[in-house]
């Protein structure tokens, strides 16, 4: 049956949450305030649309539940069959009994609906065909009915009611309906459950069970309580194909039915029932039963106190639970207890309300329909929905988050997005600016629109700057306006940052004017604001102001000025502001006019540098560390800053290769007093003489003196030290010690005066012995290392001429070009083997000639043609 889905949707309640509790009970005193945080089993709605104006007008007095349909019986005796939302399904409004519907039931399909009623009529009416309808009337009122769940298919259309007796209704032969009383005599027939072969019912005394396979009664179940079963009726509920339960005013059972063993001969019916489970809910009345995996669903109501005189029916009823347990023999454990705020439920009593449920086990949901006068409330387990809905209600949004992520493909009411967004909602509110900033990355991700709206949120909390660090410069790009803020915020606030923002930022996001613009009106008050200052020349920049932007650097003394001007090339902006960018980062000045030669020419820095000698000479100075080419046409002016600023490396340059005016050295260098340098340009101008006597007279460096003698190896050079160190006894001993290998020591042990007193003198000529020995000893070794070489050489020689030369048939005569070796003796002839290897006729050999002409012609070395034999 196609089932409407028209009108408003239902209206979910919330349940009051109780105090769990067993049957040993709660400890007294204890504070039940936790329970509102522990989350509810169940999710309850309330059914509307149509079912509202229905029960507006009339009362509910019954509902069976069909997985496609609902059926209500009202007290005026109507029969509604409504979808699940509460709409009308049209055609299907029956007004089969004149007073109230006592129990309806259903086939297995669906396609019967059986209704009884006080006014004696059972009715039976088909959902698709009115064919197979059937009416029976009874003279008293019938409490209940129930169909076999096979009645759309079987032929003999059975279905028992209950008066005071429980009678099976059949058609037999020729379509005759025949009535069978299956039980009789313990009273009304209340409630009525037909499942598989089991017809379970209740009347004043006791739970009966019958099996239609054996047609016979296996079980009865004791009431084991006095209440009224008018005002506390018992409720059925088939689990699955054997196992009822029963729950009974204040009584809970669960029965299973079991087969005896074949080996009892006793005459008993072949199955029974066992009660598996059973406890007591105390002061709490079972209005209605239900199963839910391996736990039991219970509707119970709790009488009211009533005061000693106080009329019973004036005073407020107390709200329904709904709870579910765990059974156990004796005892149960509550899973979940909720009251619920059915309407005008203080004016209910516990035979006022019924739990409605699909009767097939097939059934794959749990829907449970809590059944009230003017109330229908349908409870289903909650899902995932419901789950991050609570969550959500108790601020537990990180774990509802999570859900979001873990159980994507089960949520249809939540997204990531959505609780996300909530999220960041709480966090504005808690304060908590820098998590909410945070989430943003994950919640908005690249949708522009979100991070819009974020923006302006955090903006109306007027607390952008956590949102900074976060916000996307790139896929998206937002609105400029936000950008703007952000900065604007920072200006306002804190200028470090905002600088940072204006370096990282690209200038392409925001309109870099109003910036410009926002800056100078905070720096009327402060012109001196340096982090301000900075900002202002990168904004410049960004607009390809570069005369302002290095106006401002170079002004600043930053050393940001160079990366500005590596970064955008301004090398012509800055050629004549050189001294200026020296003065405040020589280093990175130069190096920046190192790497860029091709740019800044080097005579363009020259010419501004002539100024500023010491920045000339660290300029120079680099370049020839760099290539010495660079600064041939400045190494006259090398010379005096090297003799100004850095005197130590004037004579490593002067002995460079760099060409430079010697007359123009000599002169600074003479003004200033370097002798050591003076020295050494002396002797390359060739004035040796000279030199060695500024040497002898202005150093007194004895050493110096012997070097520069070395140097030059001028044996004048060496005669006038000789002459120059007579009256000088330190230069003697010096002498002594270092010419033997140069000059021959006697030229000057004889010139030196006698008397003249020389410090170490002995130990300079026991030197002078020792170096003579020393060349005796290595010249005799030498001797005999070579003659032992040259007899060793012989010796090889002489072997190697011993040594026989070998012929083969395929040699010729290199002068005749004949065969060497012949096989006839008349003619053979003397041959000539040289040791070359080589090989002639004696005949055809000049007169003479020992010597190979091959070789002799091609000028071969020493002995390369001499004569082996013959």
């Amino acid at each position: 049956m196609a089932t409407a889905s028209h009108g408003e949707v239902q209206d979910e309640i919330k349940p009051v949450a109780e105090s769990s509790d067993s049957e040993e009970g709660s400890e007294e005193g204890s504070d039940d305030s936790d329970e509102y945080d522990i989350e509810p089993q169940l999710r309850y709605d309330r059914i509307s649309n149509d079912l509202q104006s229905i029960l507006s007008k009339d009362c509910a007095s019954c509902l069976a539940v069909d997985s496609k349909f609902l059926a209500l019986g009202t007290h005026w005796g109507s029969i509604y069959i409504l979808d699940f939302l509460g709409n009308k399904i049209p055609g299907k409004t029956y007004q089969t009994h004149t007073c109230t519907v006592n129990q309806i039931s259903l086939d297995k399909n669906g396609d019967f609906v059986a209704s009884c009623s006080d006014d004696g009529k059972v009715k039976i009416q088909g959902l698709y065909s009115d064919v197979d309808d059937q009416s029976v009337t009874f003279d008293r009122p019938v409490k209940s009915v129930a169909l076999d769940p096979e009645y759309y298919k079987a032929s003999n259309r059975k279905f028992v009611t209950g008066d005071d007796r429980l009678i099976l209704n059949e058609r037999s032969l020729f379509s005759r309906h025949k009535m069978t009383v299956l039980h009789q005599g313990e009273g009304t027939v209340r409630t009525i459950k037909w499942h598989g072969d089991f017809i379970a019912w209740s009347n004043n005394v006791a739970v009966q069970m019958y099996d239609m396979s054996t047609r016979c009664r296996i079980t009865s179940i004791s009431k084991d309580h006095n209440f009224r079963p008018d005002l506390h009726p018992c409720n059925l509920h088939w689990k699955d194909d054997r196992t009822l339960l029963v729950g009974w005013a204040n009584a809970v059972k669960e029965c299973t039915v079991k087969d005896r063993k074949e080996q009892d001969v006793r005459d008993l019916p072949r199955r029974y029932a066992e009660i598996v489970t059973m406890f007591s809910t105390t002061d709490s009345m079972v209005c209605g039963i239900a199963s839910m995996d391996d736990k039991m669903v219970l509707l119970t109501y709790v009488k009211p106190e009533i005061q000693p005189g106080q009329d019973e029916s004036k005073v407020p009823a107390n709200r329904p639970n709904l709870r579910v347990v765990k059974p156990f023999m004796n005892y149960f454990e509550d899973i979940s207890n909720d009251a619920l705020s059915i309407r005008n439920y203080t004016t209910y009593r516990c035979n006022d309300y019924h739990l409605g449920y699909k009767c097939s086990v097939e059934r794959e949901d749990n829907q449970l329909y809590i059944v009230s006068p003017r109330d229908i409330v349908v409870a289903r387990p909650r899902d995932m929905d419901d789950h991050v809905a609570w969550l959500i209600e108790h601020e537990e949004f990180e774990e509802a988050l999570k859900e979001t992520v873990d159980h994507e493909k089960e949520l249809k009411k939540h997204t990531f997005q959505e609780v996300g967004l909530k999220f960041i909602e709480y966090l504005l509110e808690c304060k908590r600016y820098e998590d909410a900033a945070k989430l943003c990355v994950k919640v908005c991700k690249k949708n522009k629109a979100l991070w819009e709206a974020q923006a302006y949120e955090f903006m109306k909390k007027g607390e952008l700057k956590p949102l900074a660090p976060f916000i996307p410069r790139e896929d998206p790009i937002l609105t400029p306006a936000i950008y703007e803020m952000i900065l604007n915020q920072f200006l306002q606030t804190d200028q470090l940052t905002f600088l940072q923002l204006v370096k990282e930022w690209p200038h392409a996001i925001y309109n870099v004017q109003t910036i410009i613009k926002a800056v100078l009106d905070k720096m009327d008050n402060d012109r001196s604001n340096k982090p301000l200052l900075q900002a202002l020349a990168e904004l410049h920049s960004y607009k390809k102001e570069f005369d302002k932007a290095l106006a401002i650097y170079v002004r600043l003394k930053h050393k940001d000025v160079f990366l500005l001007i590596n970064k955008y090339s301004l090398f012509e902006n800055v050629s004549d502001k050189i001294v200026q960018l020296m003065e405040f980062d020589e280093e990175n000045a130069v190096k920046m006019l190192m790497d860029n030669i091709d740019k800044i020419p080097i005579d363009k820095v020259v010419r501004q540098l002539e100024k500023s000698p010491k920045y000339l000479y660290v300029y120079l100075h680099k370049l020839s560390l760099v290539d010495n080419q660079y600064i041939l046409p400045y190494a006259g002016n090398m010379v005096k800053l090297y003799a100004e600023f850095d005197p130590p490396k004037l004579l490593p340059f002067l002995k460079s290769s760099v060409p430079y005016p010697l007359d123009m050295a000599l002169e600074e260098v003479g003004t200033r007093q370097f002798r050591r340098e003076q020295v050494f340009l002396l002797g390359r101008m060739g004035n040796v003489k000279q030199a060695l006597q500024l040497i002898t007279d202005e150093l007194g460096d004895v050493d110096h003196a012997i070097e520069f003698c070395k140097e030059n190896n001028d044996q004048e050079l060496w005669d006038d030290l000789i002459q120059h160190s007579l009256d000088k006894p330190n230069f003697i001993r010096g002498l002594l010690n270092n010419i033997g290998t140069h000059v021959d020591p006697t030229q000057l042990i004889d010139k030196i005066r006698t008397g003249m007193e020389i410090p170490g003198l002995r130990d300079s000529l026991v030197k002078i012995l020792q170096d003579y020995n020393l060349q005796i000893s290595l010249r005799e070794g030498c001797k005999k290392i070579l003659v032992a070489d040259s007899f060793g050489l012989m010796g090889r020689l002489i072997k190697t001429q011993k040594k026989a030369i070998s012929l083969e048939t395929s040699h010729v005569c290199q002068m005749c070009q004949e065969r060497i070796l012949v096989t006839e003796i008349r003619h053979a002839s003397d041959i000539v083997v040289f040791f070359c290897s080589h090989a002639v006729h004696e005949m055809c050999l000049p007169n003479g000639m020992e010597t190979c002409p091959i070789c002799t012609t091609q000028r071969r070395g020493p002995g390369s043609g001499a004569m082996f034999g013959k």
